[in-house]
């Protein structure tokens, strides 16, 4: 793995947002969710796709604060723009357990 420099990291706008709506995406490849995230007035609601059905349903999903990265360009996944990254960590069998603060904080906030 190659070292970053503390302005390389500072370029990833790191955020977080309550997820606000999961619909399913059957047009995905891989099992996936459409999933639209609330990051508060200054940055707004933005849609993902994110494969983290094996580990949670839609219903689980609501309300639930994520961290993502919001300044990727937009990327095309079959029918949907994305326009963030929820991030997460793959399990040895290849689920996804979602990165997520361990108490609320306000939807917006940057990860330092």
């Amino acid at each position: 793995m190659d070292d970053i420099s503390w302005s390389d990291f500072e370029k990833v706008a790191l955020h977080v947002g309550t997820i606000i709506e999961v619909e399913d995406f059957p047009e995905a490849r891989n099992p996936a969710y459409k999933i639209s995230v609330d990051f508060g007035k200054e940055l707004g609601i933005k849609k993902s796709s994110a494969q983290i059905t094996d580990l949670y349903d839609r219903e689980s999903l609501m309300g639930r604060q994520v961290v993502a990265v919001i300044n990727f360009p937009p990327k095309q996944i079959g029918p949907m723009r994305s326009e963030c990254l929820i991030t997460g960590f793959h399990r040895d069998d290849g689920a996804v357990v979602l990165a997520i603060p361990d108490s609320n904080v306000p939807n917006g906030a940057k990860l330092d």
